[in-house]
């Protein structure tokens, strides 16, 4: 993993950047609906798991759009990573708590698959907030809230302001006129993602849905 500073002098962005990050500070989210139609058949015919799919295709969006990848690092600099890892949280029945777990990316994705049912077999049982550690700073955090088909869904981080990356939230998916559709929420910081490239976000996750054999084979 790389972080790559960016020249201010030279950040065509700079001036958003300061706008949104240091005098109207302003995070803002987005709810849509995947069409998860094709995807679910494809998956069920492999006998593959929807969420671990859902992660590789939510982090290879973000991983294609350096926006999504722009944060401040350990020192403060503004700059961006060359690609990022997914940590996502896992619901335990027993206690109703969670666990955030981290794996390491790959753009295969039944690498990623692997990688994904090793860390669930080594660690899905472990119940406190983080089991695996190490976990690397080029994480973007995903959760699931698969008990209800949302409309709409704000989170609210308590800091400073300066989280820049993306968060991503999975609701429970539903039919609807033939087709089955995932709520999908992103919250973005408006230093670094206007609403176009919350776009990419919405839009690269439905093609990536729409062409899931090609990934998938």
């Amino acid at each position: 993993m790389i972080f790559h500073p960016i020249n201010m002098d030279n950040w065509a962005r700079k001036p958003y950047y300061e706008h949104y990050l240091n005098h109207t500070r302003c995070t803002y989210s987005m709810t849509a609906n995947i069409d998860i139609t094709r995807l679910l058949a494809e998956l069920k015919s492999k006998g593959m798991k929807l969420y671990p799919a859902l992660i590789h295709m939510i982090t290879a969006t973000v991983n294609g759009q350096i926006e999504f990848r722009t944060c401040l690092d350990a020192q403060g600099r503004v700059g961006y990573w060359d690609s990022m890892s997914p940590s996502f949280t896992i619901f335990h029945e027993e206690d109703k708590t969670f666990t955030a777990l981290w794996t390491l990316y790959s753009e295969d994705f039944h690498d990623f698959y692997n990688r994904y049912l090793e860390d669930m077999d080594k660690y899905g049982k472990v119940q406190q907030f983080s089991a695996k550690t190490n976990e690397p700073p080029n994480t973007i955090p995903i959760s699931s809230i698969p008990w209800v088909s949302f409309s709409g869904f704000n989170l609210n981080v308590f800091n400073e302001g300066t989280y820049l990356l993306p968060i991503s939230t999975i609701g429970k998916y539903f039919r609807q006129d033939g087709r089955i559709l995932l709520p999908f929420a992103g919250q973005f910081h408006h230093a670094v993602c206007d609403g176009y490239h919350a776009s990419l976000m919405f839009n690269g996750l439905q093609a990536r849905a729409d062409n899931c054999k090609e990934w998938l084979s």
